[in-house]
């Protein structure tokens, strides 16, 4: 099976995602649906003195579930977009917390795909649980 990590789609997306690279999130594709994605909690993510801001999260949360539906329909030669994503709250991210999301394909159908994920810190406490409907369409409407 080819590592869709090199997936020419996927590479096209890490080029151009400049937002990634700003806050310092990092992915790896374990499988079509399957992602990790890393970011330790710094100062500039911060919300309150020691409490990460939840947009950073919901952030985190979009580009898991986001880059697990890619991961699916790069193969079809499809990029996605989000339809609808929700977010749990379920503990609060504190400064130097390492945190952990990984996404997981539901069901994928020609057009319409469902992810499901959840976020964790370095000792495991989920911090998060959120899922995400999203829409596959050609590459060339994205520009690629």
């Amino acid at each position: 099976m080819p590592n869709l990590n090199e997936h020419p789609l996927i590479l096209k997306y890490i080029a151009n995602n400049s937002f990634g690279d700003l806050i310092g999130m990092e992915f790896f594709i374990h499988s079509a649906g399957v992602v990790k994605y890393t970011i330790e909690i710094q100062e500039k993510h911060l919300a309150t003195v020691n409490a990460a801001h939840g947009g950073l999260i919901a952030a985190l949360m979009d580009a898991v579930l986001g880059v697990g539906a890619l991961s699916h329909t790069c193969n079809f030669d499809k990029v996605v977009s989000t339809v609808d994503m929700n977010i749990s709250f379920l503990n609060p991210v504190k400064l130097g917390d390492k945190l952990i999301a990984e996404s997981s394909l539901l069901k994928a159908g020609s057009r319409i795909v469902f992810m499901e994920a959840l976020i964790y810190n370095q000792e495991g406490l989920i911090v998060s649980k959120g899922a995400g409907t999203f829409n596959a369409y050609p590459k060339e409407k994205a520009g690629y």
